[in-house]
C-alpha cells in the first residue's frame, strides 16, 4: 500500500506492507488523513534518521477487516480515528500508556491502518469526509483547552495569538459557542479577516501594541501556543487573576518570566495537550448540538502530500490541511 514515510531517507510516498488486524485490533482503509503541525515536527524529533514510520494522527475510513475479540464494529462501518491512544477518561493529566497516534505507533498517511477498535468513533452524520478526517486531533486539544483546562464562562474574554491554525479555528467557534467575547491576533491581514468571519469579535495585528490597543478590554483567559514569541506578551495584558492555558510552542519552547509580576497579579498558568476519549465524545457532541466544523483551507491529493507539510512549514493556511487517499 502506498503510505507516507519518515526514516533514514528522509520523508517520502513509500509501498509499504498492508496491514492486518490482530486480537482487539480492526483495519480501517482510510478516505481521508488530517495534517497536523505535530507531523512537520517529527522528524526533527527523530534527528531524521531511524527505522521508517508512518506519520499521521488523524484520519477517516471504512473498516475493511476486524480482529477477534472485537465487538460493536462491522465491515463497512465508516469511522474516524481517535488519535490520543489509550487515553480514555477524562483526567488532570494524561495516563501512562498515552501517546498520539503517528510515533511511536504507525499513523494515518496510508491507505489503510490497523488500530485498537477502541480508537474508533462513529463517523459524525453532520460532518463530511474530509472534516471527519481533521476533526479529531486539532478539535480535541482546542477543546480540553478551553472548556476543561480553560473553563471558558459566559461573558468572559478570551485572547487567542495566533489566528490561522486549525486548533484555534476551533477554540474560536466553541468559545463564541460558550458565548465568550474572542479576540484572535495574526500578523497576515488575510487571516485577520478570516478571523472575523468565523466568528472572532476582535483581530489584531501580532506585531501591534498590545497593551495600548487593548487597554480597553478585560482578558480572562489567554490561549497560547505560540512560545516564546508571545507568552510574556500574553501575561501582560492577562487581567489579574486571569488564567493561561498552554498548548503548543510553534517559536522556542523556553520562556523566562516575571515570577514577582506573576505572583503579584496572582495569575494562573496552565499547561493542556490533546484531551482523553470522553472529552473527544463531549467535543463531537457539542460541536454537533452547535453547528461547529472543521475550517478546512486546502484538499490535497495524496501523491502531493509534501505541499502539505510546505505549507504548514510556511503557515500560509488557514484552518486544516486534508490529504485524499
Amino acid at each position: 500500500m502506498k503510505a507516507l514515510v519518515h526514516g533514514d531517507k528522509g520523508l517520502r510516498l513509500e509501498e509499504m506492507p498492508e496491514p492486518s488486524a490482530s486480537e482487539g485490533d480492526v483495519v480501517v482503509k482510510l478516505r481521508n488523513a488530517g495534517l497536523n503541525r505535530r507531523d512537520l515536527y517529527i522528524p526533527d524529533r527523530r534527528n531524521h534518521e531511524g527505522p521508517d514510520l508512518i506519520l499521521g494522527s488523524d484520519g477517516a475510513g471504512t473498516i475493511c477487516e476486524i480482529g477477534e475479540g472485537v465487538t460493536g464494529w462491522s465491515v463497512g462501518d465508516e469511522v474516524l480515528i481517535n488519535p490520543s491512544m489509550h487515553w480514555v477518561e477524562n483526567s488532570s493529566a494524561s495516563p501512562d500508556g498515552f501517546s498520539p497516534l503517528g510515533m511511536p505507533d504507525d499513523g494515518t498517511f496510508a491507505e489503510k491502518i490497523a488500530i485498537p477498535a477502541e480508537q474508533l468513533e462513529p463517523r459524525p452524520d453532520f460532518l463530511s469526509w474530509e472534516e471527519s478526517a481533521c476533526v479529531g486531533l486539532s478539535g480535541l486539544t482546542g477543546y480540553r483547552a478551553l472548556v476543561t483546562r480553560g473553563e471558558v464562562k459566559e461573558g468572559e474574554t478570551v485572547f487567542i495569538p495566533g489566528a490561522g491554525s486549525g486548533v484555534v479555528t476551533f477554540i474560536i467557534q466553541f468559545a463564541k459557542a460558550k458565548g465568550a467575547r474572542v479576540i484572535v491576533t495574526s500578523r497576515s491581514e488575510k487571516k485577520r479577516d478570516a478571523a472575523l468571519r468565523l466568528g472572532a469579535d476582535r483581530a489584531i495585528d501580532t506585531n501591534g501594541n498590545w497593551e495600548e490597543e487593548l487597554k480597553d478590554e478585560t482578558i480572562d483567559l489567554v490561549i497560547e501556543s505560540v512560545g516564546r514569541a508571545t507568552f510574556n506578551r500574553s501575561l501582560g495584558i492577562l487581567k489579574s487573576g486571569g488564567r493561561l492555558v498552554v498548548f503548543g510552542a510553534t517559536t522556542e519552547d523556553t520562556v523566562d518570566i516575571n515570577l514577582r509580576a506573576l505572583f503579584n497579579k496572582q495569575q494562573e498558568i496552565v499547561g493542556s495537550m490533546m484531551g482523553s476519549r470522553e472529552e473527544l465524545r463531549e467535543m463531537l457532541a457539542f460541536a454537533g448540538e452547535h453547528g461547529i466544523r472543521p475550517v478546512i483551507d486546502k484538499v490535497i491529493p495524496f501523491n502531493e502530500a509534501l505541499d502539505g507539510f510546505q505549507m504548514l512549514e510556511d503557515s500560509s493556511q488557514f484552518g486544516k490541511v486534508v490529504f485524499s487517499i
